[in-house]
């Protein structure tokens, strides 16, 4: 246990599957209070199970005013973690209307929903706090097919950029991680398959993909005191694969 996070209250989003419930996991056990969401209420009833002092909550973040109402009821917490994300892998001339709103409405529009009302009531409160969005390298550099996610996590960026640099005053620090490709059970599937993952890992010059405690301890590290001059930065987790776009 952590004596920095014991008794902290952190929302994570994204926390049915992957790094959010591997996080939920980990920061419940240095003592911190977990509230997890996620639109899977399956997934969040296997999260209680598995830890049953984490907070669960089955919300779809892309519908602005039930987020919005969730977390004002929530109120006052020292931590977020935007992790949900979603993805439709099609190049550019394949996007519809219909892609492009589920990209943006869940990567982008709904962090800043839910951020604006948890710094709101951390100003209000006189609260200090700590916020980790979960973006990517495609957010840093162009992913062949990926374009339009990518878009949404460079704009994840700059909303990290310019939300350190509006609250930074009120000790609220604001940062991301920018991880590669990372291997839980969606990415396993996807990238283990021989020959796939050639192209990207020959790019890595640790030459490995993340894996999800690599994340999770970077957030961790970004959320704790030991960030506590660390404001407003992309963290590729990536082993360097940003190094090595050409």
């Amino acid at each position: 246990m952590d004596p920095y996070f014991e008794g902290k209250k952190v929302i994570v989003t994204g926390a049915g599957k992957g790094i959010g419930r591997l996080l939920c996991i980990t920061l419940a056990k240095q003592g911190a209070k977990v509230i997890a969401i996620s639109r899977t209420a399956k997934d969040l009833e296997s999260l209680k199970h598995e830890n049953a002092s984490i907070e669960v909550y089955s919300q779809d973040i892309s519908d602005w005013s039930s987020t919005r109402k969730l977390i004002e009821d929530i109120g006052l917490v020292d931590m977020l973690v935007n992790n949900a994300a979603v993805d439709r892998k099609k190049p550019y001339l394949e996007i519809k209307e219909e892609d492009f709103d589920y990209l943006y409405n869940t990567n982008i529009k709904a962090a800043f929903n839910i951020s604006q009302a948890v710094v709101k009531c951390m100003i209000e409160k006189e609260r200090c706090g700590s916020i980790v969005n979960v973006s990517s390298i495609a957010g840093i550099n162009p992913v062949h097919s990926i374009g339009t996610y990518s878009c949404t996590k460079a704009a994840l960026d700059m909303m990290t950029k310019s939300m350190a640099l509006e609250f930074g005053p009120y000790k609220i620090r604001v940062n991301s991680v920018n991880p590669t490709v990372v291997m839980t059970t969606m990415g396993r599937a996807a990238w283990s398959a021989p020959g796939v993952a050639d192209n990207i890992l020959k790019r890595i010059p640790n030459g490995r993909f993340a894996e999800e405690i690599d994340v999770v301890n970077a957030i961790v590290f970004l959320l704790s005191d030991k960030a506590s001059m660390i404001n407003g930065i992309q963290v590729p987790v990536d082993g360097g694969h940003h190094t090595n776009f050409l």
